[in-house]
């Protein structure tokens, strides 16, 4: 069933618009997919394996910031998860990676300590998410990760995206 809007030039009129379905030839107007989500974990968790990193948590998130999936290995500490999912909020909230955040932070603090109030705490601008995106360049979401260094978390969420198909920014 399509969802009904009400058509501002007709007051009276309702129209239907067709919403969720890509176009087919470029994946314009794409969305994550929970398949897509899990696919992002299970190929951030096997990275984590083979590099031998130490336990991780790992946050995927749509365009809107909502969670799409998580898992913490297990001995991950109960920080996880939230370090995980505001490093990926942070990253589709301001439409970049979270290592590039860092370096904003560090540029200019006192903004960064503002938007974290104004954010409720739910951003961290730590090195360790990246955005996902389609071939045609839409951000479909976010991936964070923690437990290990910075630069190992952005790895496996790299692997992640890639294995699902995507592309990672």
């Amino acid at each position: 069933m399509e969802p009904v809007f009400l058509d501002s030039r007709h007051s009276n009129e309702l129209t239907h618009i067709k919403m969720g379905h890509p176009d087919e030839e470029t994946g314009m107007g794409q969305t994550l997919t929970l398949e897509q989500a899990q696919q992002i974990v299970a190929g951030a968790l096997a990275h984590s394996r083979t590099a031998g990193y130490r336990p991780m948590g790992i946050a995927v998130l749509d365009e809107a910031g909502h969670l799409k999936a998580f898992a913490r290995e297990d001995g991950a500490s109960m920080f996880r998860f939230n370090v995980a999912r505001a490093k990926a909020w942070g990253a589709v909230g301001m439409g970049v990676s979270s290592r590039v955040l860092a370096q904003r932070a560090k540029d200019n603090p006192n903004f960064f300590v503002s938007l974290a109030a104004t954010a409720e705490g739910r951003l961290l601008p730590q090195t360790g998410a990246v955005l996902i995106r389609n071939a045609a360049g839409e951000t479909l979401g976010a991936v964070g990760a923690s437990g290990g260094t910075g630069d190992e978390d952005e790895a496996i969420c790299i692997a992640g995206v890639q294995a699902a198909g995507l592309v990672a920014a």
